[in-house]
């Protein structure tokens, strides 16, 4: 059954990878030709930061644009909006403009996101909603890795990766459009206040914005650190890849341990261990030549940071009746993305003022604190929940539809 619905899925997924294709490779691009156009790193931090601020709108206005005007619609429009911004680049060559159309990606991308996670879960029935989950989390990370793979593409004029992001997205329109069926209604998801989710769970909501902010930075972060220690382009994306996959490849098994014991404690322990890496990291990057340890390094952080917000929102679904779960999500997801917009002037800013190794202190004390507030919790004596449910994992793209295809989310 499980097999029959991923291969009957597999257009959406297609659709995704290439995506996700796209937004990786965009996010490194970015930062690497405004350096070689003489753009400061503040500047560049400022006009990354226009990515997440403009999703946090996105992530709140798209349910409601596919609501009004249907799924293939809304796809259409915004992945041609998504195709638009990325050649804006080739054309012109200030900070100004090139902030206005990361903002116009980073509104028009959760609507994408929108669509494709609510056609999964009209796909998807309670035996194989998780899985699909999986899946569907597997292409998004193993796509945004992938793209950083494209920095390899020998590009002398400067504007031959642009056309290729264009065309991901372009093409990502292909299998989506044709194959999928009639969209199913679709509502746009009930909302619970942050303060009301707080009461419920003050730790799965801390993990989330505190996963933000360590997430934009990282994200952001590396590609500026990776400039400053002279990595040539290609070099800089391995970075961001090596991270990114260390996650995905941590996600399941970390997942799989919190099911057993006492989420808390998986939760300390994680940011703990990356506590330690982002440290060795700032330590290391000072006094040692850049080499195989530093992507090896980068992938060990990631593999116990970028977990945390999954962990983070089984340890608040734990706390929630079923039919709360899609309206906490949107909560979560507001909360993780606030972050994600102060991530990146957090991590640019350190590196600007501090130097390239303030990156990885900033993260350490990111981590840190999120390995406090897990062991404060412990130490109050909170009890566990008797019942827990399974610990799915979300990625940082991910809007409030995802929690839909949750197979304890239902009303």
């Amino acid at each position: 059954m499980l097999r029959r619905a991923v291969l009957e899925s597999w257009p959406l997924f297609l659709g995704m990878l290439l995506l996700m294709l796209s937004n990786g490779l965009m996010v490194t691009l970015v930062t690497l030709r405004a350096t070689d156009l003489g753009f400061t790193q503040t500047e560049i931090t400022f006009m990354q930061a226009a990515y997440p601020l403009a999703a946090l709108f996105g992530c709140l206005v798209a349910p409601r644009i596919v609501a009004a005007v249907g799924h293939i619609r809304s796809f259409g429009a915004l992945a041609s909006l998504c195709s638009i911004s990325a050649l804006v680049h080739m054309v012109t060559a200030d900070p100004y403009s090139w902030a206005a159309m990361r903002g116009l990606a980073g509104f028009c991308f959760p609507g994408l996101y929108v669509v494709s996670e609510s056609w999964l879960n009209g796909r998807a029935d309670n035996q194989t909603r998780a899985a699909l989950l999986s899946v569907y989390f597997i292409t998004q990370t193993g796509g945004a890795a992938l793209g950083q793979m494209l920095l390899y593409i020998p590009d002398s004029e400067g504007n031959l990766l642009f056309v290729i992001v264009s065309i991901l997205i372009s093409l990502a329109l292909v299998p989506m459009l044709l194959s999928a069926r009639q969209g199913q209604d679709f509502e746009a998801p009930a909302r619970l206040s942050v303060a009301a989710l707080f009461r419920i769970s003050p730790l799965g909501l801390s993990v989330s914005f505190l996963s933000g902010l360590s997430q934009g930075a990282f994200y952001v972060g590396l590609g500026l650190f990776g400039v400053a220690i002279g990595l040539a382009g290609d070099q800089v994306g391995l970075l961001v890849a090596a991270g990114t996959l260390g996650g995905m490849l941590a996600q399941f098994p970390l997942g799989a341990l919190s099911d057993r014991i006492d989420r808390r404690l998986v939760i300390a322990g994680a940011a703990a261990l990356a506590f330690l890496a982002s440290l060795a990291l700032g330590l290391g990057s000072e006094t040692l030549a850049p080499g195989g340890w530093l992507f090896g390094a980068i992938a060990l952080m990631g593999a116990f940071m970028l977990p945390l917000y999954s962990l983070g929102v089984a340890h608040c679904n734990d706390r929630l009746a079923p039919a709360q779960m899609v309206a906490a999500s949107g909560a979560l997801v507001l909360v993780m993305n606030f972050g994600i917009v102060l991530g990146p002037l957090a991590g640019g800013l350190s590196i600007t003022h501090l130097g390239a190794p303030a990156l990885f202190y900033c993260l350490a004390v990111l981590q840190a604190a999120t390995a406090i507030l897990a062991v404060t919790r412990l130490a109050l004596g909170t009890r566990p929940v008797a019942e827990t449910g399974t610990a799915l994992p979300v990625g940082h793209t991910a809007t409030p539809v995802a929690s839909r295809l949750n197979p304890e989310a239902r009303e």
